[in-house]
């Protein structure tokens, strides 16, 4: 699977749907899956929760997390990704095992945010069939790179999953 066509083929042939929540891509990642036709197949849609109250409000991250640990953390990301799975199966009335949900959350400069560095990023995944998982990234670049290279990652992160 080399292309974003060929994931989302795979996982619409596993009865799988995708949900996006995005903070660091602001709604890139949501652009590069639904770029593809047939996309609306398996995308059930993204949440672009920039704003860090955003991340509680629509998303159901802790509270008391994004107030100890700001909005760049590993548990942010995971509870990100859990809470679009969810609240979009609902929403989608689409059983919530068949959904996976994907996150991004970091810091694509100029400056750093909640005192982690410029190029940290974390991407959650979570489904019903399998544990959460968070993957931490120390990347360098522009903004822009920083936001290309972790939509790419996100992308791999699901490839790899199923």
């Amino acid at each position: 699977m080399n292309s974003v066509g060929e994931v989302l083929a795979e996982l619409r042939a596993r009865g799988l749907f995708l949900a996006i929540a995005e903070s660091l891509t602001g709604g890139g990642l949501t652009q590069a899956l639904t770029e593809v036709p047939g996309s609306s197949k398996v995308v059930l849609g993204g949440i672009v929760a920039y704003q860090t109250r955003l991340k509680h409000e629509l998303l159901g991250v802790s509270n008391s997390l994004l107030e100890q640990a700001g909005a760049v953390d590993p548990r942010v990301a995971a509870q990100m990704a859990e809470g679009v799975r969810n609240s979009l199966a609902s929403k989608c009335q689409v059983d919530p095992s068949q959904v996976i949900g994907i996150s991004t959350t970091g810091v694509a400069g100029p400056d750093e945010q909640d005192g982690k560095s410029v190029g940290t990023v974390f991407v959650g995944i979570s489904g019903a069939n399998f544990e959460a998982k968070v993957l931490e990234l120390e990347l360098s670049g522009d903004r822009q790179e920083i936001r290309a290279q972790t939509i790419a990652s996100a992308i791999q992160l699901v490839r790899e999953q199923i």
